[in-house]
């Protein structure tokens, strides 16, 4: 079954899926030879489905892995791709700025500055914590392993991203013995079961209208999330006023605006400080900008 959706004029599917490394996490697989997008879904139904994602100048195409969806379904669909492709974000006031900046002027032009997310912030925020203190490789060995041994089964053999309450449901150890969490398995179950009890709603945080401090604040209240974790979910629930600056983006900054040299976290702030509230979305096309050639 087929899915149509279409497309803001300044969309770019390529820029998106690649824009950092959750496309490469499952359970999304993608293939870069056909440039499509395997998610697996959970629409509430009996199983979860995959669609693949493809696009055409001005559409997204999404075939379902089932021959028959409910309406019900396809809506579920449609607003989960609408959520991670971001399509109904609203970004002219972010492109009118980049336009009158020389070394930014490609960002507008090149539909650059969505940022792929999951279908909920419960799934961002796990696999934020799975980021932290570590390599990309065990990063992705953990979320494959929370997939596998936790996430419920489409009819095709793939998995969902596993449910809070799935999670809920597994002790400390199994977090430490399968799927290698290390310190991150108290966070793991902690969170959890904050979720799947009600105590905590991660979603509420896409209508979050707090200051960036006190939200800031909220988020780091969960175990696991310090600084700059907080920061790339302010990031993943559309709100650019922090630059999460890491292990990867200091070298990086360093070999594209200050010749290879050691630079502090104070000179990169001072950089993007021009942008105000999009600041951070400002850093991470600027430090993306050769993923691919447009």
């Amino acid at each position: 079954m087929e899915i149509t959706i279409k497309t803001p004029r300044n969309f770019n599917f390529k820029r998106t899926v690649l824009s950092h490394g959750w496309y490469d996490l499952l359970p999304n697989e993608f293939d870069r030879e056909s440039w499509s997008l395997i998610r697996v879904l959970d629409i509430g139904s009996k199983d979860p489905i995959s669609i693949e994602i493809t696009a055409t100048k001005r559409e997204l195409k999404i075939n379902a892995s089932v021959k028959t969806l409910s309406q019900r379904a396809v809506e579920k669909i449609e607003r989960d791709v609408r959520h991670i492709f971001r399509l109904d974000d609203d970004l002219s006031e972010f492109y009118d700025m980049m336009k009158d900046e020389k070394e930014f002027v490609w960002v507008a032009s090149n539909g650059a500055g969505r940022l792929l997310r999951s279908p909920t912030v419960f799934e961002d925020l796990v696999k934020t914590i799975c980021t932290t203190n570590c390599s990309w490789g065990l990063t992705d060995k953990m979320v494959t392993q929370l997939v596998q041994n936790l996430g419920r089964t489409t009819k095709t053999g793939r998995k969902a991203f596993p449910t809070p309450e799935a999670m809920a449901n597994v002790s400390v150890d199994f977090y430490k013995n399968i799927i290698r969490a290390g310190y991150r398995a108290v966070y793991f179950k902690e969170l959890a079961e904050r979720v799947a009890s009600g105590e905590l709603n991660p979603e509420s945080w896409l209508t979050n209208e707090l200051p960036t401090k006190e939200f800031l604040r909220e988020v780091k209240n969960v175990k696991g999330v310090g600084p700059y974790a907080a920061e790339h979910i302010l990031r993943m629930v559309g709100r650019y006023d922090g630059l999460a600056i890491d292990s990867w983006v200091r070298p990086t900054y360093s070999k594209k605006h200050n010749n290879g040299n050691p630079c502090d976290d104070a000179m990169i702030r001072k950089h993007y400080e021009r942008f105000g509230k999009w600041q951070g979305l400002a850093l991470w096309c600027d430090m993306t900008q050769n993923w691919i050639e447009d």
